[in-house]
């Protein structure tokens, strides 16, 4: 399909479609509603002008209400403007919900390179063939559901939107009208900061819906393709689970939490199983199956409905019965209903009883703190030396005695500490009750040095657990530019460190190394922090292969580019012969969750875009993939000139102070969507490093500036252009996906900027410079990146996409001129106190509308 007629399909599937549905929504029974939504277009328009005419936020809302006699009182004008908010709010669901029906439509693109392409090459090449079915024994696609603020939209609003698109896929016109009524009256906002469990059970939502039906249709697909049976050892999507387990710098998770969840994941699993049994107790009804039937059924029901506090792993059990019942349909019933039987086993081979495995995570600087109090409370058992803290790294390295104790903590430990020891037990019941898979890595994030992974394996060994039985995968997580750059030393130091050697051989001899992408990005800046990681896994890689280690590389990823989202699969698509990319695995976080991951369609379309990232990569590279010494040259100059122009923007004293004043930072730390706190030491002052690269992005996201996803990159070209090389640099964009996507994932995060909205500031005596020189290397960026892809407007080559950022950047245009209005009047320092609460709220209620309509802001 070429460019124009994809953008003609969505702009008659879906924008039409809106606003068909958007009169029909303002038609709606009740006043209020009907009356907004007629004030709403005069509202938008009379913004737009303002914007343009580069007007201050308190001079755009007031001459519109100058316009109107009724609203002369105050209380009035505020009235209303929440009642935009509100209305704006269920416009958003509206346009996902229209969106998400039109997909099958309007998402697959050429590129999409879905797997029928990839079996349609092996067709006649029996070589091409065997090679895929040898890759796909091996290769796996973890997908991980993180604990940061995952969902915006309260568990009532997902429904809806979830019963919303089926009805719009149906044209069920009166159930369409009902919905959007439902939808008028339901709340959107939550009374009460969520907990790690009701994280938990809001993400568990899409495991159950999305997750477990898709995960096996997709298996169900490459077995089928290839002849491979249903029960054959070999898993090709696996499923991570953070909330619960992430307790780095979250106080609220707690060894409680960890446990309720794993029972929850569980007990949610089991009435998955128990719905597909019960349509296949409804069909198998003949000789010879009766027993094992019997006991499938005990073991469901009371696994889901009476769950126990300790349960028992049942997949042996499970597996065994459903292998017995096959083997009879086969023998005596002509296989009638087999495939049934065969697609609970391929759920409970994936599944098994645990649904996702739970990670944990936590400080390198609290794991520290953890052995230092084992270490000093058992000195004469641990027989650590007693100067340990002030040794090199190379004599902590050799201090470790990695004996076998069982050191219990006392009422002294700080709470971080006893939860560490504590959680280290916890493990062992998960294991125990849902199989090794339920829990089996510990991630250390921050991680710096040797020592911060083999004090944590130490750990494990002074609570109960034994070296020849340690059944865990210590994950070490870099993520500053620092960290990256010292990532191979500190894998060498392990790899060739004779305890923890011994433990990884125990392990299959497979290591996963977790790299950071939203902290490099806040700490160097957009192109310097793609680059860091490019090159740590190139060096990550030969140093495993130099120790024959089976690298694996753990992404943390998160929606918008300037977390190191955008087009995720075309970075694996693109990773040469010098990256391990054997396996892939990486967080699905914020709005990313219910865009890419919200419904059957979408979920499967794109695991299968990831799926054929890493398969076409192994079997068929493109030259430009991997790197020549001249290219990395080119790309590592030109990160630098990034890098320097970012630091230079960081370090400037107003750096942070313009994010207080102009963004809603601040007011992160009241919005219910989160159990993590906004910033970690939440009880100090706020530095930049402490702040989380959530709020980081978010802050500047709502701004429209989006900083982290493209400062510098204008700077970086400009240099190579005026270096003569600008020839080599659009050899690079042609020929390197890697390159490209940084480029084309950049131009994503522009078309989500308007520095028009915040013009005014550039009149700011103490702000006015600085703003300018974020404005001007976006101009400058720009006209680089559309000279550099041969483009007239960002995103030229994506109509779809560009259509879509578009429309929801007019949507929501209204809700950025409220909060910025309210946040100048909340700095007037006039209000009463009853009025500096109304326009907090009005703050904090617009940033809902602006992270939903952006669906990958946060």
């Amino acid at each position: 399909m070429n460019l124009s007629k994809k953008q003609a399909v969505f702009e008659n599937e879906v924008l039409t479609r809106f606003e068909l549905f958007n009169s029909l929504f303002m038609t709606l029974p009740f006043y209020q509603v009907k009356h907004t939504g007629t004030l709403l277009p005069f509202f938008t328009s009379h913004c737009e002008r303002g914007v343009a005419e580069k007007l201050d936020p308190e001079a755009i809302i007031e001459s519109f209400f100058g316009q109107y006699e009724q609203y002369v009182r105050e209380a009035d004008r505020i009235d209303l403007l929440f009642r935009i908010i509100q209305y704006i709010e269920r416009q958003v669901v509206l346009f996902d919900a229209v969106e998400d029906a039109a997909f099958k439509k309007t998402g697959r693109s050429d590129e999409a390179g879905l797997l029928d392409s990839v079996f349609t090459q092996t067709e006649n090449n029996k070589e091409l063939r065997h090679k895929l079915v040898s890759k796909l024994r091996d290769f796996s696609l973890r997908l991980v559901l993180t604990a940061h603020p995952t969902q915006f939209y309260p568990g009532p609003v997902l429904a809806i939107i979830t019963d919303l698109t089926e009805a719009l896929k149906k044209n069920d016109i009166n159930n369409i009208h009902l919905l959007l009524q439902q939808l008028g009256k339901t709340p959107f906002m939550m009374k009460s900061k969520p907990t790690p469990v009701d994280e938990a059970i809001s993400l568990a939502w899409f495991l159950e819906k999305v997750f477990y039906p898709v995960a096996s249709a997709i298996q169900s697909k490459i077995d089928d393709e290839f002849d491979l049976p249903a029960d054959e050892n070999r898993q090709l999507v696996e499923l991570g689970f953070w909330p619960g387990g992430d307790r780095d710098g979250n106080p609220n998770v707690t060894v409680e939490s960890t446990k309720r969840v794993a029972l929850l994941l569980r007990t949610i699993l089991f009435r998955c199983y128990y719905r597909d049994f019960r349509i296949l107790k409804r069909r198998i009804t003949f000789k010879g199956v009766e027993k094992y039937m019997d006991i499938l059924q005990e073991r469901f029901y009371e696994n889901s409905f009476n769950p126990s506090e300790t349960p028992e792993n049942e997949k042996a059990v499970i597996t065994h019965n459903l292998k017995e019942i096959k083997r009879v349909l086969t023998d005596y019933h002509d296989g009638l209903f087999v495939e049934l039987v065969d697609d609970l086993l391929r759920k409970v081979k994936t599944f098994g009883c645990f649904f996702a495995t739970l990670d944990i995570r936590q400080d390198s600087s609290v794991i520290r703190q953890t052995h230092a109090y084992i270490r000093e409370k058992y000195a004469e058992k641990t027989g650590i030396v007693g100067d340990f803290e002030q040794l090199d790294e190379t004599a902590k390295q050799r201090a470790f005695t990695f004996k076998s104790y069982d050191l219990p903590y006392e009422e002294d430990a700080h709470p971080l500490v006893a939860d560490t020891l504590s959680v280290i037990r916890l493990i062992k019941d998960i294991q125990r009750s849902g199989g090794e898979r339920a829990a089996q890595r510990f991630i250390i994030s921050n991680c710096r040095q040797a020592s911060d992974i083999l004090e944590l394996m130490e750990l494990f060994l002074w609570s109960g657990w034994q070296t020849e039985s340690l059944c865990i995968d210590f994950v070490p997580l870099f993520e500053t530019v620092d960290d990256l750059t010292r990532a191979a030393n500190v894998m060498e130091a392990l790899y060739t460190h004779p305890h923890y050697k011994a433990h990884l051989a125990q392990r299959g001899n497979k290591q996963t190394i977790m790299l950071g992408f939203s902290d490099s990005t806040k700490d160097g800046g957009y192109l310097m922090a793609n680059w860091s990681i490019y090159k740590a896994k190139v060096e990550l890689t030969a140093m495993a292969r130099q120790y024959d280690v089976d690298l694996v590389f753990f992404d943390g990823r998160g929606g918008p580019p300037a977390r190191g989202g955008g087009k995720t699969q075309r970075f694996y698509a693109s990773m040469g012969k010098e990256i391990a990319n054997d396996h892939i695995q990486l967080t699905i976080q914020g709005q990313t969750i219910s865009s890419q991951y919200g419904s059957w369609d979408t979920a499967y379309y794109n695991i299968e875009q990831l799926l054929h990232a890493g398969l076409t990569s192994h079997i068929g590279q493109k030259d430009g993939d991997t790197l020549s010494a001249e290219k990395k040259k080119l790309i590592d100059d030109m990160a630098h000139v990034s890098h320097e122009q970012f630091l230079s923007l960081r370090h400037n004293p107003l750096f942070l102070k313009y994010l207080e004043k102009f963004s809603p930072l601040k007011f992160l730390s009241q919005i219910n969507i989160s159990s993590r706190p906004v910033k970690r030491n939440s009880d100090k002052e706020l530095r930049l490093e402490d702040l989380r690269a959530i709020s980081f992005v978010t802050a500047w996201s709502q701004l429209k500036q989006n900083i982290p996803g493209f400062f510098g990159v204008g700077s970086a070209l400009q240099w190579a252009e005026e270096q003569g090389k600008w020839e080599q640099v659009k050899e690079l964009y042609e020929t390197s996906g890697m390159f490209k996507t940084i480029v084309d994932n950049c131009m994503m995060s522009m078309s989500k900027s308007n520095f028009d909205l915040t013009s005014y500031i550039q009149a700011d005596e103490t702000f006015g410079d600085f703003w300018l020189k974020m404005r001007d290397e976006y101009e400058r960026t720009k006209s680089y990146v559309l000279k550099l892809s041969g483009s007239k407007v960002l995103m030229e080559n994506y109509p779809v996409e560009r259509e879509s950022i578009a429309i929801r950047e007019k949507i929501v245009l209204p809700l950025l001129i409220i909060q910025h209005y309210a946040i100048r009047q909340l700095q007037t320092n006039k209000l009463s106190e009853k009025d500096q609460e109304v326009f907090s709220k009005l703050v904090t209620r617009t940033v809902y509308g602006v992270v939903n309509a952006g669906r990958n802001l946060a």
